[in-house]
This record gives structure tokens, sequence and C-alpha cells, in this order.
């Protein structure tokens, strides 16, 4: 079996059911924390206060973007559309939230202000339907938009998944001053 594009449905159903498992978790975990940022807790001007305090400015423009980037990525990798676009988005996100809150804590989730390994976990997650397609039982199968090979979709996803990230971080990101 000779696989040349995320088009090829030679996947075994094994294959494509593993892919639509990770694409509903990594869409559906993605689309609550927008949902939280929106609805929850403080809503977004809360989630726009803390945006604030974690050096990401300014903090309204940030939260509603990093709520509509959940919101859509996890709708769009729900369904399998423009999958390796999604994963980016997904990774960028992910990449964000390491440098802003994470990086600083170590490697343990448990670690006091949580580690990075949740997060890179989801982004090596994010990796597997970036690279490999949506699978079967998805909209980017039935309608055959992005023709890419493997490698043009594993470039696609981190190069605009980190390409992302550090434009927000350089365009955003003041950190506070410690002391």
């Amino acid at each position: 079996m000779t696989l040349t594009n995320i088009y090829d449905s030679a996947y075994p159903t094994s294959i494509n059911l593993v892919l639509l498992a990770v694409r509903l978790f990594l869409g559906l975990m993605i689309f609550s924390h927008g949902y939280a940022k929106v609805f929850r807790g403080g809503k977004l001007a809360g989630t726009a206060g803390w945006f604030n305090r974690i050096g990401m400015k300014p903090g309204k423009i940030n939260a509603f973007m990093a709520a509509s980037t959940e919101l859509g990525v996890g709708v769009l990798l729900s369904l399998g559309f423009l999958t390796p676009l999604a994963s980016a988005g997904l990774i960028s996100v992910m990449t964000v939230a390491i440098v802003t809150v994470h990086r600083k804590n170590g490697w343990f989730i448990f670690n006091k202000g949580e580690g990075i390994e949740y997060c890179l976990s989801v982004i090596f997650m994010a990796l597997v339907p970036g690279t490999l397609g949506a699978g079967k039982f998805s909209i980017d199968h039935v309608w055959r938009i992005l023709k890419w090979s493997y490698a043009t979709s594993l470039v696609v996803t981190v190069v605009v998944g980190v390409g992302g990230a550090l434009l927000q971080l350089a365009a955003c990101y003041r950190p506070p001053k410690q002391g």
C-alpha cells in the first residue's frame, strides 16, 4: 500500500476511526476552552484582564483572538475541514500558552502554575491529523479541497502554527516585569 497524499482512502477503517477520535477529542477540547473564555467565569472581560496581567496586550483584542481561534479550530477539527490549517491554529494557541504561561513552571502539569507537558502533548497530537489528514469521516475527504502530500501538510501545519504564534508573540507579548 502506497499512500501519497492526505486523500488516499486506502487507510483501514481502524486508522480512519483513530483519526476521527483524535480530531473529535482535540476539537471538542479546544472548543470548550474558547467557550469558557466567552461564556464562563469572568467571560471575555475577565479573560481580557488575565491576558493583560500575563503580558498579552491589549488584553481585550488578544482574549477575543484566542477565544475565536479556539472556537473556530474546534469546529474545523471536529468536522475535519481544512484540517492542516485547523491543526496549525491549535499548535499556535498552545505555543503561545507555553511561552506566556507554562514554560517558567517546568515540565509537569502538576507543578505550581502548571508546566508545559499538557500543551506539548496537544501540539504533538495536532500534528497527527495535520499531517495524515482528517481521514475518511471528514469534510476534507468528501470535498477533497487540499490536495497536499503528507510532507506539504506537515510543513504547512508546523510553519503556519509556529509562525502564527511567533508573529502574535512579537506583536503582543510584553512580559510583566518580575519583582
